[in-house]
């Protein structure tokens, strides 16, 4: 928010001016009054192996994270290219695999990853379309340059708090959010929609539009039924559907409703279990042979996790100069992949300043953050690196950037991230801004909400 000088950043000037006009008692009053409408309206997320309970809400601050509208002209652009190269390189991998042959990534990173799918070798998603919605997550470094961190491609979640914060937002500051002229995000659903409609067969002028959830105990189940009901489409689980002769059914108590669409929220493993886990009870026996006939999309289509692996994410760059013939316009955090022997050393000498990540863990488990790490920490990471280095990357540790959080009675800063979320349909469409994602604890790095992290509405002005 402020430069180095100290000064309010010119984007900034209008909420700090706003801010300085009002009272302690006023910031803490208008949080308050966001956090009961959070807990009304039940946005809440589900928190895996809490004794204390399933159900919370991730702390909203209602300080807005602002981003300059040439900035964010330059971020969508580079966005747009790395989803572009994402889909190439996926659809590559199941069918031709030349970006392997060319010797561009090694074979044994694509064929030892976790989620490499060989049942998709040989699918075509309708319109080539394999990344339909994609949460790439961005930070900022001390630079000022933003960097892609990851990559998330098979269920990426949080676009449901993006579009609630903002609700939120205009009701806790309605004179300032009009002033500052913010680009609005409301349309997001009617976005989704009209890719997923895009997806159905030709022959049907009313494609019937599904979300399917894993259930109620889902950490993400309040987004699934917050955007099948903004969609005005059903929500339904895997026990509500059947295939019969290869084609998709809903359970109705009018009978079988046929189904065009889905939007899945549910990970490969668990959609089929005649072609994936057997011991899968969410999914749809068949579903997958429904999918190769063509009677039925599926969006994010079955297989896009490859591009999830954080060690695939290291060859992105390549990948964009590979598909694309540009350079990268968003870089990545420089990445050191274990599974090299010389970049290995590295690591483990240096492991004491890296933050490692384990290639398909999510929501900040299982990785280590070097500089805030014991010694005995950086020992069991060393054995576990060379235990299996094909399961390893490392980054060197960034000073991300912090913005303003009400803490208490007063201000202080905090390190922030940002989820943009993308459609690929008939176009491409980027969401001004996206899910600012705060540490909230002192000093902390990690922004996720399953370990104490909190949002901010983001506003691209």
């Amino acid at each position: 928010m402020f430069s180095p000088g100290g000064s309010p950043r010119i984007n900034c000037q209008l909420l700090y001016k706003h801010i300085q006009e009002l009272t302690s008692n006023d910031l803490r009053k208008r949080k308050t009054a966001a956090e009961r409408s959070m807990i009304r309206l039940g946005i809440t997320f589900n928190v895996y192996g809490e004794q204390e309970g399933t159900e919370r809400i991730i702390p909203f601050d209602i300080l807005p994270r602002i981003i300059q509208g040439e900035q964010w002209s330059w971020i969508s652009k580079g966005l747009k290219q790395r989803i572009v190269a994402l889909n190439m390189f996926i659809d590559d991998i199941y069918h031709d695999q030349k970006i392997l042959k060319d010797g561009v990534i090694p074979e044994h990173v694509v064929r030892s990853a976790s989620s490499f799918r060989p049942q998709c070798v040989g699918l075509n998603p309708p319109h080539g379309i394999w990344c339909h919605i994609t949460g790439t997550d961005l930070v900022r470094d001390g630079d000022g340059q933003f960097y892609v961190l990851e990559d998330n491609l098979r269920c990426p979640s949080g676009v449901s708090y993006v579009l609630q914060n903002r609700q939120l937002m205009k009701q806790t500051f309605p004179g300032l959010f009009e002033a500052q002229f913010v680009r609005p995000v409301d349309d997001y659903c009617s976005q989704l929609l009209d890719a997923l409609n895009y997806l159905a067969p030709e022959h049907i002028e009313k494609p019937q539009v599904a979300v399917l959830s894993p259930g109620i105990y889902n950490s993400a189940y309040f987004e699934h039924s917050f955007l099948a009901q903004q969609m005005g489409v059903e929500l339904v689980e895997g026990r509500d559907l059947v295939v019969r002769d290869r084609r998709v059914y809903a359970r109705t108590t009018k009978g079988l409703r046929s189904v065009d669409v889905i939007y899945r929220r549910i990970d490969d493993d668990f959609i089929d279990p005649q072609a994936f886990r057997k011991d899968s009870m969410l999914g749809v026996p068949g579903i997958m042979d429904a999918y190769r006939a063509g009677n039925i999309a599926l969006a994010n289509a079955p297989g896009t996790g490859i591009a999830d692996d954080k060690v695939i994410y290291a060859y992105v760059p390549d990948m964009i100069k590979y598909y694309l013939s540009e350079d990268a316009i968003l870089p990545n955090v420089p990445t050191y992949v274990c599974w090299d022997d010389k970049q290995r050393d590295h690591v483990i000498k240096n492991i004491a300043d890296m933050v490692v990540k384990p290639a398909n863990e999510s929501g900040g488990y299982g990785m280590l953050i070097g500089p805030r790490a014991s010694k005995e920490e950086h020992a069991k990471f060393v054995e576990l690196i060379k235990a299996n280095p094909r399961n390893y990357i490392a980054q060197p540790t960034l000073s991300l950037s912090r913005a303003p959080v009400i803490i208490d009675d007063h201000l202080e800063g905090r390190h922030v991230d940002l989820r943009p979320f993308i459609i690929y349909g008939r176009d491409i469409y980027v969401l001004p801004g996206g899910l600012t994602r705060v540490a909230l604890r002192k000093g902390s790095l990690v922004v996720n909400s399953s370990q104490g992290g909190g949002s901010k509405d983001t506003w691209v002005v």
